[in-house]
């Protein structure tokens, strides 16, 4: 019978939270969960591939010959299973609840941001909602690496919330990083910090499928192409922030029922919050509960800070930013908010604690 509780975050071990950490602090014991090629490494190029799961990478092990030759294990994402919290988990070396980036849209003074465009309402927030303000930990243990991310990236409020202080390199094409990457590690930089989202944008667009295959094999190449450049002594870590799950028209609107007792949502489509009108939180949470849950697990927010969804340490800011009451996907299903749309509609999604979400590569290897 397969397990129907949610995969929570490994916070205190292998975790995308936990991988910067030991590649820029050079940890007293290595941990047992991270392959040993890294350890001893002389220089590192970390490889995020946004929306490379696991699951769907075990699953085409015959499309990424590379990749899949790499000493590898799976770790866990965190909660949500989303870029905007994930990539912050990542270049803080913290969970959630400290870092306070809580979801792709979340609350910010009663006002719901969209984190990864920095909009309130399609009004760029930047300097009424500083991004570093909202997220203000140092990245990468304090240290100033170089970072190889998309060039239209450089500049957004999202970039300044997980990437401050860093020193950025904008590339347009995977040619362009590659070549980047070969320049900055001969001239001697001990971590390149390397970003892709090819993966997510396909999966997002076109789902499971064939387009997926070929993007798949793409990234495979890029990973080769990188060790290609790499001098003896240097590794090629590959990380992802989630996987995915491929939803197409499986859309449900919240049950009128729930509805009438919403004030407005937050989160995405697999991890929707659900803000309460005051004094309805406890019918709404009810409501959800005799409506949503033979698809998601429904939680109110008391339960996920005490079981730690969000890690051991959830402060009184990051708090503010989380809902009454989730909806959070165990089934191939979507929530959907009127309020969160973008320029097309979305085949496969993630956020939510399934292991085709929450389990991510860890793979590491040399030239």
């Amino acid at each position: 019978m397969a397990d129907l509780s949610p995969r929570l975050p490994d916070y205190a071990g292998a975790c995308i939270s936990n991988v910067v950490p030991c590649l820029v602090d050079a940890p007293q014991a290595w941990p047992v969960w991270f392959p040993n090629l890294a350890a001893d490494a002389e220089q590192v190029v970390l490889l995020v591939a946004d929306g490379l799961g696991w699951e769907q990478l075990q699953a085409r092990r015959a499309l990424a010959p590379t990749l899949t030759s790499m000493s590898g294990t799976p770790i866990t994402a965190v909660a949500p299973s989303t870029t905007a919290t994930a990539l912050t988990s990542i270049t803080t070396g913290l969970p959630p609840g400290e870092h306070g980036v809580m979801g792709y849209r979340m609350s910010i003074d009663g006002e719901i941001l969209n984190v990864l465009r920095w909009q309130i309402a399609g009004r760029d927030v930047r300097a009424s909602v500083p991004p570093e303000k909202v997220q203000f930990h140092e990245v990468f243990g304090g240290q100033r690496p170089p970072v190889i991310t998309r060039a239209e990236f450089r500049t957004t409020g999202f970039t300044t919330a997980h990437l401050d202080r860093t020193r950025l390199t904008g590339w347009r094409m995977t040619s362009t990083l590659v070549t980047e990457v070969d320049r900055l590690v001969s001239a001697g930089e001990p971590f390149v910090y390397a970003y892709y989202e090819g993966i997510d944008k396909v999966a997002h667009e076109y789902g499971l499928g064939a387009h997926y295959d070929a993007e798949l094999v793409a990234v495979d190449r890029l990973a080769a192409d990188i060790l290609a450049v790499l001098p003896p002594g240097a590794v090629l870590v590959v990380i992802a922030d989630h996987g995915q799950v491929e939803v197409g028209d499986n859309l449900i609107v919240p049950a009128p029922e729930v509805l009438s007792h919403v004030r407005n949502q937050s989160g995405e489509g697999r991890f929707r919050w659900l803000h309460a009108r005051p004094g309805h939180t406890r019918p709404l949470l009810e409501e959800a509960v005799a409506h949503h849950s033979d698809v998601a697990w429904v939680v109110d927010v008391d339960t996920v800070v005490d079981e730690g969804w969000f890690g051991p340490v959830v402060t009184d800011a990051a708090r503010r930013r989380l809902g009454d009451v989730a909806l959070v996907a165990r089934e191939p299903v979507s929530f959907v908010d009127p309020a969160d749309s973008g320029p097309f509609a979305l085949v496969a999604r993630h956020g939510s604690l399934t292991d085709a979400e929450m389990l991510v590569p860890l793979l590491v290897g040399a030239p």
